[in-house]
């Protein structure tokens, strides 16, 4: 009776090890530190900032709350938003006055 050799349970588990330690360098590590940095981007939002929101409204930055902004559209017409729907700081009260 010939003997069959038994595979070691370590070696099934390899191939399902890698995938994920491709999928965590690939595509979780980079997504965690771009939502840290639109976070550090959303605490760093100030007055005169103009900005995008994710439902593509482009306006200026009249006042900073806790969790809101106001943003001036147009010469009268103003909104409060949510600071987690600004996707995109166009340019900042910084960049705003360099240009000056």
């Amino acid at each position: 009776m010939p003997q069959t050799a038994q595979a070691n349970p370590l070696m099934n588990l390899l191939p399902l090890i890698l995938i994920f330690v491709v999928f965590y360098f690939l595509l979780i590590r980079p997504q965690k530190s771009k939502e840290k940095e639109r976070l550090k981007m959303i605490a760093n939002l100030s007055k005169n900032d103009e900005v995008v929101t994710s439902g593509g409204i482009h306006g200026t930055i009249v006042n900073v709350k806790d969790k809101t902004v106001i943003l001036r559209i147009d010469e009268n017409v103003k909104m409060e938003i949510e600071k987690s729907a600004v996707a995109v700081i166009k340019k900042t009260q910084n960049e705003a006055g360099q240009k000056a």
